[in-house]
């Protein structure tokens, strides 16, 4: 697929994104004086002592387990406000921030631009000019070790490199580049932001060689690579050919603005699909930093939440996608992230909260940040949730069940073992009997007590079920692997001890408690996390028809991941014709201000911005990832333990076909169906030599034994 775009980009939003996990890069084209905006996926503001010096003055405020005993015992007493006052001392300062790096800025004559494609399946944007009659052509793309700009076509040009960081000096072509040591977002204007000291420091080189075709490689190198571990691999072409999916007819060359202005649901849901992949492949590989809230593409220096990791959902949607569309490769950052955690994350479970294991809170960074954020002003819907690493480490289980490797089970057993022996200490008993978490908060969201809005309570269902996920799969782990470990006898008795999800009527509930929302149509879902992407709560089922209760109640209407969560748990629930009106508004153009961050209330709801990125606004990549795993569910689910294909196919999408979706217990399946007939192909990856697999289609379920390849075919009404 290759998505073209009749004219340059005027602005950020409208560049096209290219990367190989490590640089990543914004091209605007055009004839002139032209800019390609560069990021360096290592380049983060903060130093490496930093988690552990905010550590230690957490400590010496006060913070630590006495308190945190007395914040237990005014929740439970029902003083809300006293809680709030004693956790905000548990706060730190923020996460570090992701910033630019350079620009490269290519003047060539005045001339005629005739548009820019990107080719999705090699990565790279195509540019053909009109210069004094004679036509030149600029390619730019992201090679394994570089960024890579050619001109094609004897005409003279001028390369200048800037930066909007601190330059310390020039050599030549050898750029010196000073990175500031601390930051914060933008939403603590009281807060000076850059700060430099004597920190890390950059070199970027450019290489140019002359003749009637131009080659400009721009490499990079920081002195913060070396925390990653630079064991770069990762093939563009073969990561995109692994998986494809389509629905009805796709050109080969897609027009973006018409695309954008047209009503072809079916093309845009193959763009999306294709797109959100392409991404991922370019802003995620093995021996760099994971995927950020902008994928590795920033311009600016304050930008919103810092670009960071916030892990109360965005980072997870971020790499929803990578297991099913079979990018397991592009899952490694983020594995290599958590491994980082578990040792950060140790300290602050240790000697904050005087438990075992490793805990994370809602944000964190490329220097393993695991403390909670606020400043000690933070309120704690969004500055403190001790849950982070508990939804997080599912990451690890999913890139287990969907391989059932010996080493992918090595590799998780010891974060899914850490973060349990965290949930078994974190745990207290209640008044009733039940173990608790307390003190408890549903992400960002607020129930009111006596018309006041109020965060902390105890047990919410977040926390209850993210915690049965981590029991059951460190459970299931110790199983495989055949280890008697002392803390399958402790996760034994905590287990039947656990909060049941409550049910308020007929609805799933959020708060341990049937409290009246503050925003009945919040934007968070995080109470149906069990439905997806956990897969606790299936379609069909008491729970699964409460689950839909509560999503009716949250509403449709929403922004970027927002959308892609809803549609993500609609395929889950069934609701095929949900998935499609979701589609339809999230893939809607953004006319609103692009350079103005919306307020959260819904009053300003983003859909894609020129390039198809997605919007707050502002722009997060994770609406992109999310819409490619959501469209995945679409095709085929596996979490029940049945392959189940076309389980949520909205009417009218008669036509289409998948090739090389995952299947959990390392499997791929194939699909292909036209009015009504399907056929798929089971084919075994990894895993047992033979198993039997049920396949269910339009209802139908078959068994069959998958040795290598086997085919089945069924019926279904579209």
């Amino acid at each position: 697929m290759k998505l073209h775009w009749p004219r340059e980009a005027a602005e950020w939003t409208e560049a096209l994104p290219v990367g190989n996990g490590r640089l990543g890069a914004m091209v605007f084209g055009g004839a002139g004086r032209s800019r390609v905006q560069v990021n360096d996926a290592t380049v983060w503001s903060g130093t490496a002592d930093g988690p552990s010096l905010a550590l230690a003055d957490v400590l010496a405020s006060g913070a630590g387990p006495e308190r945190l005993a007395q914040v237990r015992a005014a929740i439970f007493g029902g003083d809300l406000e006293r809680a709030t006052e004693l956790l905000m001392s548990f706060e730190g300062p923020y996460s570090q921030t992701f910033l630019p790096y350079v620009d490269l800025w290519i003047t060539l004559p005045e001339g005629e631009s005739h548009g820019r494609t990107l080719d999705l399946s090699t990565g790279v944007v195509t540019e053909r000019l009109t210069i004094d009659g004679a036509e030149v052509v600029r390619r730019t793309w992201a090679s394994e070790t570089a960024l890579c700009v050619e001109i094609v076509g004897a005409v003279p040009a001028g390369v200048e490199l800037t930066t909007p960081l601190r330059e310390v000096s020039r050599d030549g072509l050898n750029l010196v580049i000073e990175i500031p040591v601390d930051s914060a977002p933008k939403h603590e204007p009281q807060v000076e932001a850059p700060v430099y000291g004597s920190g890390e420091r950059g070199t970027v080189s450019v290489e140019i060689r002359q003749s009637d075709r131009w080659l400009l490689t721009l490499t990079s190198s920081t002195t913060t690579e070396s925390r990653w571990t630079g064991k770069r691999h990762g093939n563009h072409m073969t990561l995109m050919d692994a998986c494809a999916v389509s629905f009805g007819d796709v050109p080969e060359v897609v027009d973006v603005p018409e695309l954008l202005s047209g009503k072809d649901e079916q093309l845009i849901a193959s763009v999306l699909f294709a797109f959100g992949r392409y991404l991922l492949v370019s802003s995620s590989r093995p021996g760099a930093p994971p995927a950020n809230l902008q994928g590795i593409w920033n311009g600016e220096l304050r930008p919103a939440w810092s670009s960071n990791y916030t892990i109360n959902i965005n980072t997870q949607m971020n790499y929803w996608a990578a297991e099913v569309t079979g990018l397991a490769e592009c899952h490694e950052p983020l594995l290599e992230l958590l491994e980082k955690l578990a040792v950060t994350g140790a300290d602050v479970a240790r000697e904050l909260y005087g438990a075992r294991g490793w805990v994370a809170h809602h944000n964190t960074d490329a220097w393993g940040w695991s403390l909670p954020v606020g400043m000690g002003h933070g309120a704690p819907s969004w500055a403190i949730w001790q849950m982070g690493g508990s939804w997080l480490v599912q990451h690890a289980w999913d890139h287990y069940d969907f391989a059932r490797s010996r080493s992918t089970l090595e590799r998780a057993w010891p974060l899914l073992h850490g973060c349990a022996e965290f949930c078994l200490d974190w745990l207290v008993e209640g008044p009733d009997g039940y173990l608790d978490t307390c003190p408890s908060t549903s992400p960002e969201n607020w129930f009111l007590v006596d018309g006041e809005p109020q965060a902390l309570t105890w047990s919410v269902t977040t926390d209850v079920v993210l915690i049965r996920a981590v029991f059951e799969r460190t459970l299931a782990l110790a199983l495989a692997s055949g280890r008697a470990d002392p803390i399958v006898a402790e996760i034994s008795a905590a287990l039947p001890r656990l909060r049941p999800v409550p049910v308020f009527g007929e609805r799933l509930g959020e708060w341990v408690e049937d409290r009246p929302e503050e925003d009945p149509t919040h934007r968070h879902l995080s109470h149906l996390v069990s439905v997806y992407p956990l897969g606790q709560i299936v379609a069909g089922t008491p729970l699964g028809d409460a689950a839909v209760a509560s999503l009716d109640r949250r509403g449709n209407g929403a922004m970027g991941w927002s959308w892609a969560w809803k549609m993500a748990l609609r395929a889950r629930l069934g609701d095929a014709e949900t998935v499609k009106s979701l589609l339809s508004e999230a893939s809607q153009p953004f006319t609103g201000d692009r350079h103005r961050d919306a307020p959260f209330d819904g009053s300003e709801w983003g859909g894609l911005l020129p390039n198809l990125f997605s919007t707050h606004p502002p722009f997060q990549i994770d609406g992109n990832f999310g819409f490619t795993a959501a469209l995945s569910e679409v095709v085929v689910q596996s979490h029940t333990g049945v392959i189940d294909v076309l389980p949520a196919l909205a009417s009218g999408w008669s036509r289409g076909s998948a090739r090389g979706l995952r299947c959990r217990g390392g499997l791929a399946v194939d699909v292909t169906w036209h009015d009504g007939f399907v056929s798929v192909r089971v084919r075994r990856l990894s895993g047992d030599a033979a198993e039997v697999v049920p396949v269910r289609i339009g209802g139908e379920l078959t068994e069959v034994v998958v040795t290598d390849v086997v085919d089945v075919r069924g019926r279904i009404s579209c």
